[in-house]
């Protein structure tokens, strides 16, 4: 039997026990309530159905707890044995009060068989739960066994697989170690042959190199009086071409100076110039420093118009940048 057949029985016993025990009192209940309304004084008689409630209460308090106990393994003691036997007693004793008090044996056994089935079901049940409750754990104790033996099987194998890990990688390491020394003896004498590869390679390209060196320092000579030779030419080759220059600037310059004074001393016109002219006289009187009221006099044109003049002459002034001699120092 596994667990879950075990928790079936258990549930059908707890449902069948208080199916009795409700039949039980409800017909205690139903017996037991003309008895004591007959013994009662008559103001009273409306309380005939507590004595009933009171002893069935018992019988539920009896049944539950010792479900519980049952169900956990435990005992009570004598007190709850007492209290079973005493409810019971008292549930028979009032059921068959009214036909003991007759004398109707029939009635007697007929009104005993619910008590009597009701007191056999508890102390049945009792034994049943402890039954049950004891199977149970076997059965844990069973499946918690199996459970230590499969995983005790689990951690050998682990445990192998583990060692024959270790021994794989230990077999591969002592190869693989084997291997690297074998390689690393082979790269010795590989380095060894190439070292003096090397340094045969190194005395003859030191050979050619002192050589080369002896040869590139002839060469070098040659090239530099070949290159002071250069320079000196093109120094004088530069001098000679800037002094052209500045005899060239010079008579420029000159020429500039005689059309700017042939302009500035024509005198103010007599009617207003045209705008290309005119800007060449404000181009003159603006590098000759003359006032802009004066450059307007000589160009017939606005104060407003040569002041707009002056002002792009001297922003191109700060834009173009003067002109340098060639070879000239900076």
């Amino acid at each position: 039997m596994n667990r879950v057949q075990i928790r079936s029985s258990e549930r059908a016993l707890s449902v069948g026990t208080w199916l009795i025990v409700g039949g039980a009192m409800l017909y205690s209940v139903l017996t037991v309530t003309p008895l004591m309304t007959a013994h009662t004084a008559a103001g009273w008689r409306w309380t005939a159905p507590i004595l009933p409630l009171v002893v069935d209460a018992a019988v539920v308090i009896v049944v539950r707890l010792d479900s519980v106990l049952a169900r956990l393994g435990g005992h009570g003691g004598p007190w709850p044995v007492a209290l079973r036997w005493m409810t019971g007693t008292m549930t028979l004793a009032l059921n068959i009060g009214v036909s003991a008090l007759a004398g109707d044996l029939v009635g007697v056994a007929v009104h005993a068989v619910a008590p009597l089935l009701l007191i056999v079901t508890a102390e049945a049940g009792l034994a049943y739960r402890r039954a049950l409750t004891a199977a149970v754990l076997a059965v844990e104790a069973r499946q918690r066994a199996e459970q230590d033996a499969r995983d005790r099987a689990a951690a050998e194998r682990e445990e192998n697989r583990l060692r024959a890990a270790r021994e794989q990688r230990e077999h591969e390491a002592a190869i693989a170690r084997e291997q690297r020394e074998h390689e690393a003896a082979l790269a010795r004498e590989e380095a060894e042959r190439q070292d003096r590869i090397r340094r045969e390679a190194a005395e003859q390209a030191e050979a050619a190199d002192r050589a080369e060196r002896e040869a590139a320092e002839r060469r070098e000579q040659v090239r530099e009086q070949q290159q002071a030779e250069r320079e000196r030419l093109e120094r004088q080759a530069t001098q000679q071409r800037a002094e052209r220059e500045r005899r060239e600037q010079a008579r420029e310059q000159e020429r500039i100076e005689r059309e700017r004074a042939a302009l500035l001393s024509a005198g103010p016109p007599a009617e207003k110039l045209g705008e290309d002219r005119a800007r060449e006289v404000v181009k003159a009187a603006f590098a000759a420093g003359l006032p802009v009221r004066v450059a307007a006099e000589l160009s017939g044109w606005s104060v407003g118009w040569s002041s707009a003049r002056y002002q792009e002459q001297r922003e191109l002034s700060a834009t173009t940048p003067r002109p340098a001699l060639e070879g000239a120092a900076p």
